[in-house]
């Protein structure tokens, strides 16, 4: 049996080390590089952006780095500046989310859990299923959905805090490409 798996990998995920030079994430100033080295890193940029620019994911991947997640680094053709300044055009504000917490020393199934305790193990090991999370913590599955299932219905969806409203795709496409740094390549 041939099993061919048709998906395309974004060139950030096939060529990530392009993607994860210290240069692209936060580049020196203009004053602390020597000539040799702005060449290297306007190459390098210039690299990302083509590949960037060519992915069938680029929309997508622009649209959720500036309106949902504040991610750091070289994305979708853009820098942490370019998509700051694309959120200060469009009014959106990126909520930054809780900083995770110790969670202790395990528990030997003694007491209650804590909701706070359930959350806290789930932001640690957000890969883990209910059942790993509840071993975890030495008390059932069910306590751990429960506990989560009571977190989703208490918050409403917290990732975006926008002043405007929600910008449409159409509307961050159109201050994208107002920026210069679109234009390379």
């Amino acid at each position: 049996m041939l099993i061919v798996n048709d998906a395309i990998l974004p060139p950030c995920a096939s060529a990530h080390g392009v993607y994860l030079d210290e240069l692209l994430h936060s580049p020196p100033s203009r004053s602390e590089m020597t000539r040799a080295e702005r060449e290297q890193m306007s190459l390098m940029r210039a690299a990302a952006h083509r590949q960037c620019a060519g992915c069938p994911l680029l929309i997508e991947c622009l649209y959720r780095a500036v309106v949902e997640v504040d991610v750091s680094g070289f994305a979708a053709c853009t820098t942490e500046h370019d998509r700051q300044h694309i959120r200060r055009e469009l009014g959106v504000v990126v909520a930054q989310p809780a900083p995770a917490s110790a969670f202790g020393s395990p528990r030997t199934g003694a007491g209650p859990v804590s909701h706070e305790a359930v959350l806290t193990i789930r932001q640690a090991y957000p890969h883990d299923t209910c059942q790993q999370l509840a071993n975890r913590l030495g008390c059932s599955t069910s306590t751990v959905k429960r506990h989560l299932r009571r977190a989703r219905e208490s918050q409403p969806d917290q990732s975006v805090s926008v002043g405007r409203g929600t910008p449409t795709v159409d509307q961050v496409l159109d201050v994208f490409d107002q920026l210069e740094s679109s234009r390379v390549a």
